[in-house]
């Protein structure tokens, strides 16, 4: 009796989805989903086995099926279908608020992406940030789903790190440490065209790894690292070359653009930001535009910026400061900084080249590897990205490429010649330079501002 009670318990052991296998629970329980709960729209969920489906229905917000219980660190393991063209996604240490008469779900969102632009287990911060590790930062990795089949997913969220893997590629490497704690929760799309309504997504083998270390990371190349860590470099940063231009407490590093050191007033350093103070709206005639102590050429220049309501401000980069002495902003290629909507600056220039992240007068900013358009926000912030490399120069805004150009080219040198810049000789083609914080007489703070040389 005593023998046959042992074998009854070893195969339950062995078939119950319930049970810890090498670490790991499954998080369906075989029978139903109490051990779930839906919030935000009304799509319908059904346990079948061991299988999760969902189904889009019209009219109704994105619906989420979330675990019971919170997780910190741990390791998910799924494989999902996706019915095309449904867009999907798997919530990992997911929040929720009241938004009207629903539960809104936000946070980290590793993308189910059947499109052609390719974002599966991408990062998106839903309700929130927006993308935070699109997929051309790592590009191969576009093409790792497996349209009309079963596709395996695997995440680690352990610290700071997210990591994501899609059919054992590495897809994600994201630094952030936004949320420490979340549900896991499984979404339907919403879907406003009536040929998209029953679409369904199914996940299947759900299993987690609770409270997992560094030590049960797969081991694998990675993912290129992206940090959002607010003034930190990791230790990947540091060996790569980094180095931050601001520390976050001081000034050390910056002058005044027109000064030998920092200017007394119109700048200040508070909370880990540094912020141009509002003036009177007129160009560095308030603290003046401020430069950095050293000089680059060939470089990777990473910031952060918040622009307040009607803002107009920039980031310049091969600066020459002696060519203008007198009144208005130092001479040098810019990226744009500017609230489009209510700034009047928008509207002028050419094909909007003075809009927001555009290169100021020369080049218009428009989303350059996908089809979407250019997402900002306003009194909150915002990613900024340049790349400069063999006269090769990118500017990138919130995890997309919007301008890119030759500053060596013939067509540079003719968008020169009819922009406000044809007087300085030689203008953009000089060999290096400081970078500048434009002062424009409104309030834009900074921070994680940080460079590597190339």
């Amino acid at each position: 009796m005593r023998l046959k009670s042992f074998f009854s318990l070893a195969i339950m052991a062995i078939f119950s989805p319930l049970v810890a296998q090498d670490g790991f629970t499954s998080l369906t329980n075989g029978s139903d989903l109490s051990n779930w709960e839906s919030y935000g729209g009304e799509a319908p969920y059904e346990l079948i086995g061991d299988t999760i489906k969902g189904v889009a229905i019209t009219n109704t917000p994105n619906t989420f099926l979330c675990t019971d219980k919170p997780y910190d660190d741990f390791i998910l393991e799924l494989e999902f279908f996706d019915e095309a063209p449904l867009n999907s996604g798997v919530m990992v240490r997911g929040q929720w608020r009241q938004q009207d008469d629903i539960r809104r779900v936000y946070g980290y969102q590793v993308e189910i992406d059947p499109s052609p632009r390719g974002y599966t287990a991408g990062i998106y911060d839903e309700a929130r940030r927006g993308w935070i590790y699109p997929v051309h930062y790592n590009d191969p990795a576009r093409t790792a789903y497996r349209h009309g089949e079963w596709n395996k997913l695997r995440v680690e969220f352990i610290g700071d790190e997210l990591r994501t893997f899609l059919n054992d590629q590495s897809v994600a490497n994201l630094i952030d440490s936004v949320d420490a704690s979340g549900m896991i929760c499984l979404q339907v799309h919403s879907v406003y065209m009536p040929d998209m309504a029953g679409k369904t997504v199914m996940w299947r083998n759900i299993r987690i790894k609770d409270k997992a270390t560094e030590a049960d990371r797969m081991q694998a190349v990675l993912a290129p690292e992206e940090n959002l860590l607010v003034n930190q470099l990791t230790d990947r940063e540091k060996r790569q070359g980094w180095r931050l231009l601001f520390d976050g407490k001081s000034t050390d590093g910056w002058r005044g653009a027109k000064l030998d050191a920092f200017p007394q007033s119109g700048w200040e350093v508070v909370d880990g930001e540094l912020r141009v103070l509002a003036g009177n709206g007129g160009e560095s005639n308030n603290g003046g535009d401020i430069v950095t102590t050293d000089q680059f050429s060939d470089f990777e220049l990473v910031f952060e910026f918040k622009p307040s309501e009607g803002a107009n401000s920039g980031v310049k980069y091969f600066v020459d400061p002696d060519l203008n002495k007198g009144q208005g902003s130092a001479i040098g290629l810019e990226y744009q900084i500017l609230d489009d909507e209510r700034h009047p600056d928008a509207k002028a220039g050419v094909m909007g080249n003075r809009t927001m992240a555009s290169l100021y007068d020369l080049i218009p900013a428009n989303p350059v590897d996908v089809e979407r358009r250019k997402d900002y926000s306003i009194g909150d912030w915002n990613r900024g990205r340049i790349k400069v490399k063999d006269g090769k120069v990118e500017h990138w805004l919130n995890g997309y490429k919007v301008v890119e150009y030759d500053r060596f080219s013939q067509m540079f040198k003719a968008l020169v010649n009819y922009s406000k810049y044809q007087d300085w000789e030689n203008f953009g083609r000089w060999p290096q330079g400081p970078i500048l914080l434009q002062d424009h007489g409104n309030a834009v703070a900074f921070r994680t501002i940080k460079i590597r040389e190339l």
